[in-house]
C-alpha cells in the first residue's frame, strides 16, 4: 500500500496527515516545532512503512526551515508546493470555502497521491552546496539592503547638503566609502562643513584608511564645502544633520554586512569542485559564478535536460497560444535570483568573450532585437553551455561555445 504525507506547518505547531493510494485518510497528528515533535512524525512514517530502500514522500508549502531539514535526511522526497497551488487543490476538495489546517494537510497529501509526476522534490544538493546558497543569497541581500540605504541617504542630502554629494559624486560608490562616512560624520550640516580646515579634512581621510590623494582631496573638499549653496533654516538643517546621522549608522552597519559576507563567500564558493568549471566561463567572477550555483545546485538529476535549466531561469521564451492568436514573449514566472545573475552575467560576457559579443551583435543587427531581449538571448545560450559542461565534466571553451558563421569560416580559409 502506497502511502503520501501531507504537513500544513507553521510557527510553533504542524499539522500531518497521512492518505493511502485510495485517497483514505490512514493517520493524522498535531506536532509541535522541537525536536519531540519531530521525532513524534518520524516514528508516524516509520510505522506506515518509511524506510531507506522505500521513502514516504512528503509535501509541505515551505523549502526552508529545521522541519524540512530533518525530513531530508535520507533518501526521503520532499516536495515543496506553491502555496497558490495548494490553494487551487483546496477547491477541488470543497465548494464551500472552507478551511482548516488538518484539511489543508489532507489537500498536500492527496497533491502527491494524484499529481506528483507534475511537480518536482526538493533537490539532493550537497552540504557544501547549500552553504554556499545561504551565503550567497545572505550577500546578495545585503548588497541590496546597503544600495536602498545609500539611496534613502542621497535623497535625504538632496534636500538640505547638496555639498556633500558633489564632494563624492567622482568615487565610485561614493556614498558606500569610509571616506564619505567619515566626512559626514565630521560635519553632518552644510555650517560645519564651511568650518573645516584643511588639517581637520586630512585626519578624516586618513581616519578612513586613505594613503594617497590625499592632498587633492582636501583642496577638492575645501573648495566645495566653502562654496555658495542654497541653505535651509538653522533650525531645520541641525534637525535634517542628525536624521542623517542615524541614518548613516545604517548605511555603515548594512557596509560591513555586505562586505563580510563577500568574504565568506570568495572562502565558500572556490571549494566546490563545481567553481572550476563555473569560474572558466566568461563573465562569471566569484560572486557571480556563487550565486549561479546557489540557485541551480550541484544535483546532476535536478535538470532533465538543458531547457529545463533554461525555462527555471527565465532565459527561453515561451509561447501563448489560442485559436488564431499566438504570441511568443519572455518568461514572468522563473527564478528571480538566477534570472538577476544572468543579466549581470550576459552583460559582462559581452567585453570578455568575443564569441559573445559577436553573438549579441547577430542578434541586434540581424535579428532586430532590443538590448534586453539580445542579451536574455545570450544568457540563454550561455546557461545551456553551462549545463553541458556541468554534464560532461568540462571547462568552457571559447571556440566550441562560439565557432564562427559559415561566412566567416569560408573568408578566414581563404
Amino acid at each position: 500500500m502506497l502511502i503520501y504525507c501531507g504537513i500544513d506547518w507553521a510557527e510553533k505547531t504542524h499539522e500531518v496527515a497521512l492518505v493511502d493510494d485510495s485517497g483514505q485518510l490512514v493517520a493524522k497528528r498535531h506536532i509541535s516545532d522541537d525536536a519531540a515533535g519531530y521525532k513524534i512524525l518520524l516514528d508516524l512514517l516509520a510505522e506506515y512503512g518509511d524506510t531507506e530502500e522505500a521513502p514516504i514522500p512528503v509535501a509541505i508549502e515551505t523549502s526552508r526551515g529545521l522541519l524540512v531539514s530533518v525530513l531530508r535526511t535520507g533518501k526521503r522526497p520532499v516536495f515543496a508546493i506553491n502555496p497558490m497551488a495548494a490553494a487551487r487543490y483546496r477547491d477541488r476538495h470543497s465548494v464551500s470555502r472552507k478551511k482548516s489546517d488538518p484539511g489543508d494537510a489532507l489537500v498536500l497529501a492527496n497533491v502527491l497521491r494524484t499529481d506528483m509526476h507534475a511537480h518536482r522534490p526538493l533537490p539532493q544538493d550537497s552540504d557544501l552546496a547549500r552553504a554556499v546558497a545561504v551565503l550567497a543569497r545572505a550577500q546578495q541581500d545585503a548588497t541590496w539592503n546597503r544600495q536602498q540605504i545609500a539611496n534613502q541617504l542621497r535623497s535625504l542630502l538632496r534636500e538640505y547638503y547638496p555639498a556633500a554629494l558633489t564632494a563624492v559624486q567622482s568615487w565610485k560608490n561614493g556614498l558606500c566609502r569610509p571616506e564619505a562616512h567619515q566626512l559626514l560624520k565630521l560635519a553632518p550640516t552644510p555650517a560645519k562643513a564651511a568650518r573645516l580646515t584643511r588639517t581637520q579634512l586630512q585626519t578624516a581621510l586618513k581616519r578612513a584608511g586613505r594613503q594617497r590623494g590625499i592632498a587633492a582631496d582636501t583642496e577638492r573638499f575645501h573648495e566645495v564645502f566653502r562654496a555658495k549653496w542654497a541653505r535651509q533654516p538653522q533650525l531645520v538643517e541641525d534637525a535634517l544633520g542628525k536624521q542623517m546621522l542615524a541614518l548613516l549608522i545604517q548605511l555603515e552597519a548594512a557596509c560591513t554586512a555586505a562586505d563580510s559576507l563577500a568574504e565568506a563567500v570568495e572562502e565558500a564558493f572556490p571549494q566546490h569542485p563545481d567553481a572550476e568549471i563555473i569560474l572558466s566561463f566568461p563573465g562569471l567572477g566569484t560572486h557571480l559564478g556563487a550565486r549561479v550555483l546557489a540557485e541551480i545546485g550541484d544535483d546532476r538529476q535536478r535538470f532533465a535536460d538543458a531547457r529545463g535549466l533554461k525555462a527555471y531561469a527565465g532565459a527561453s521564451p515561451i509561447t501563448r497560444a489560442s485559436g488564431k492568436k499566438s504570441s511568443v514573449t519572455r518568461r514572468w514566472v522563473k527564478n528571480d535570483r538566477l534570472n538577476h545573475a544572468g543579466y549581470l552575467w550576459a552583460f559582462s560576457a559581452i567585453t570578455a568573450s568575443p564569441g559573445a559579443k559577436a553573438h549579441y551583435r547577430r542578434r541586434r543587427d540581424n535579428h532586430a532585437d532590443r538590448h534586453a531581449s539580445a542579451q536574455r538571448n545570450l544568457f540563454n545560450r550561455m546557461i545551456g553551455q553551462l549545463y553541458h559542461c556541468l554534464q560532461q565534466d568540462e571547462r568552457f571553451d571559447e571556440a566550441l561555445a562560439f565557432p564562427a558563421p559559415p561566412d566567416e569560416a569560408g573568408t578566414v580559409a581563404a
